[in-house]
């Protein structure tokens, strides 16, 4: 039963949040200003922001797991590898709704928004250590 909801707590935060982004990658292309530069810059850092999420909570999760399952190393690793497999998947999954496009420059940006969270974590991983449990 411990086992159990630890998993939960630990693993369903980034299985939410992934659904969340497969929900909002469903929907119609929006535009939020009218202008393409500005809806551009938008909706990217918008991008940026929900990998870097998805990366924090898969590091949390793989951290929460008994530490000689997994060095640090690999804890960082194994979140930056899912993320990433996840953000080349949404955009493959954008290539078959209606008014959505997958580029391969989204997925750089979304990788951005990971390495970014990933070396936010790797510098303030002591202050984190509260957050993480």
């Amino acid at each position: 039963m411990v086992k159990f909801v630890r998993f939960i707590r630990y693993w369903s935060p980034p299985l939410l949040w992934m659904t969340t982004i497969f929900y909002f990658s469903s929907q119609l292309h929006v535009t939020v200003t009218g202008r393409f530069l500005f809806d551009f810059v938008i909706f990217k850092v918008l991008h940026m922001i929900e990998y870097a999420i998805l990366y924090f909570l898969l590091f949390r999760a793989v951290y929460s797991l008994p530490k000689p399952q997994f060095t640090l190393k690999n804890q960082f690793l194994f979140g930056l590898i899912i993320a990433s497999i996840y953000a080349l998947s949404d955009e493959i999954h954008q290539t078959f709704v209606p008014t959505r496009e997958g580029k391969i420059r989204d997925v750089i940006i979304d990788i951005t928004g990971i390495l970014l969270m990933y070396i936010y974590i790797k510098n303030n991983l002591n202050r984190l250590k509260k957050l993480l449990n």
